[in-house]
C-alpha cells in the first residue's frame, strides 16, 4: 500500500549515505542529479560558498531544438553532450558526480556517458 512512499524513502536514505562522502569545491565542483518521470535536471554545486554554478534541464528551450522529450534514455544522453560543452566553454573540466540516491542504470547512467562524451572527468 505504501511502496512509492517506501521507494522515495530508500532513495533519499542513500543520497544521505552518498552525500556525507561527495563535496564539491569551486575548482571540481558536485553535479548533481534531479530525475523526474517527464525531465531531468541538473546543478553544479560549490558547496564550500553553497552556490550554484551551472544548470541545465531537458526543459532548457536550446534543448527543445535538439529533443522533443525529457523522459528517455537518449535525451538523457543528449543532455551530458550539451551540457559539457557548456560546462567546458564555462571553465569546469572535472566534476564528482552525485546520483543523488538513484540507481546508476537507464537514464542516469546515459547522462553519465554523455558527460563524459562530451570531454568532462569524473
Amino acid at each position: 500500500m505504501f511502496k512509492a512512499v517506501d521507494r522515495e524513502l530508500k532513495r533519499k536514505r542513500r543520497q544521505l549515505r552518498l552525500r556525507k562522502r561527495l563535496a564539491g569545491t569551486s575548482e571540481c565542483p558536485r553535479l548533481n542529479v534531479f530525475r523526474s518521470h517527464k525531465n531531468l535536471y541538473i546543478q553544479l554545486i560549490d558547496d564550500t560558498e553553497g552556490r550554484t554554478l551551472f544548470s541545465c534541464s531537458t526543459l532548457k528551450e536550446s534543448f527543445q531544438k535538439v529533443s522533443k522529450t525529457g523522459g528517455n534514455v537518449d535525451s538523457a544522453r543528449k543532455l551530458g553532450l550539451a551540457a559539457a560543452q557548456e560546462m567546458k566553454t564555462a571553465g569546469f573540466s572535472k566534476i564528482v558526480f552525485d546520483r543523488a540516491g538513484y540507481y546508476y542504470h537507464g537514464r542516469i547512467k546515459a547522462l553519465a556517458d554523455g558527460l563524459r562524451e562530451g570531454g568532462l572527468k569524473f
